[in-house]
Formats: structure tokens, sequence, C-alpha cells
């Protein structure tokens, strides 16, 4: 392959000349001009050195321990808006059963009443939630459901991370009245 200025037997012969007739040094300046690209890379151009693999860990490391808590926050926050959101669609879909049924479901037969239908009825015209995956919060439990309630015709609510009545942040009580 000759490389632009010259010809095929210029290069055969710069190349002769840089292995066979020059010093170790003038060698490497005759193949970087003979050569179109560089086959050969010294050790500096094999890789990353130690140093400079933990500047960037420890780097990392203090974007992790500055961001970290902010958004576990935020994923905390999502939780808790996801859970409003969710016991408002199932709030709905108790309101469509009870146009269809005349009432609300009973405690008994509970939320599942939106996805299967209860025996022994003949009004029911659902589902009215498209699978049972809804009627758990999303901290893996089923919401809780009363009918009728204590401050509402009925009561979807749920405990929050904790499961115990009461709590602030994302131990907080989710209810539907």
């Amino acid at each position: 392959m000759a490389v632009k200025g010259h010809s095929e037997f210029e290069n055969l012969f710069l190349r002769r000349m840089a292995t066979h007739m020059c010093p170790r040094k003038t060698r490497r300046t005759l193949h970087m001009f003979t050569s179109p690209m560089r086959t050969t890379s010294t050790r500096r151009e094999a890789g990353f050195t130690l140093l400079e693999l933990l500047v960037v860990l420890g780097i990392l490391a203090l974007l992790a321990a500055v961001a970290g808590p902010s958004v576990l926050k935020y994923m905390g926050k999502a939780r808790s808006e996801t859970a409003k959101a969710q016991i408002a669609a199932i709030g709905t879909a108790v309101e469509l059963y009870a146009l269809d049924m005349g009432a609300a479901p009973p405690t008994e037969t509970g939320l599942n009443a939106l996805v299967n239908a209860p025996s022994g009825t003949t009004r029911w015209r659902g589902p009215y939630l498209k699978n049972a995956n809804g009627l758990i919060d999303p901290w893996g439990r089923p919401y809780n459901y009363r009918s009728p309630g204590q401050k509402a015709p009925y009561e979807i609510f749920s405990y929050g991370q904790d499961n115990a009545p009461s709590g602030t942040g994302e131990d907080q009580d989710l209810v539907s009245w």
C-alpha cells in the first residue's frame, strides 16, 4: 500500500532503511512517516492506570453519597402518591359496582368482588378492575376495605410502609375519605 506522496518502491526503501540501518529512535520516526497507521502501541496507550480507576471510583462514590438520600426520599413519596391514585381508582370501581348492584360490596365479600363476580349475583356487570393486581398497595399488601365505613359509606385504606395505624411520611395512613 503506497503512502500518499511515495511510490511503492520508495515505501519499500524507507521501510528497509528504518529496520536495518537506523538507530531505534530514528527507526520509530521513519516508521511513523512510512506507515499509514501505527500497528504497535506503546505501554502508555494500553489502558487506564490503577490511579485513574481509583479516582473515577472515588468520584462515583461521592456522587452516590450526595444524591442517594434525595433519590430515596423521592421513591418513598412516589409510593405514597401511587397508593393515593390506586385508592381513587378502586373507589371509582366500588361506585360502579354500587350502581349495578344497588350497594357497595360488603366487607365480607371485600374488594375481590370488583374483579370476580360474587356467588349468587345476577346483576354483576364486571369486572370493574382489569385484574386483582390493582388491589395490592405499593408495599405489597392488599388494601383494607370496610363497608359500611366509620367515616364514609365505604372505606379503602392502606397503613403505609409500616403497616400500622397512624404515622408520618411513608408510614402515614392513606385513606379514601
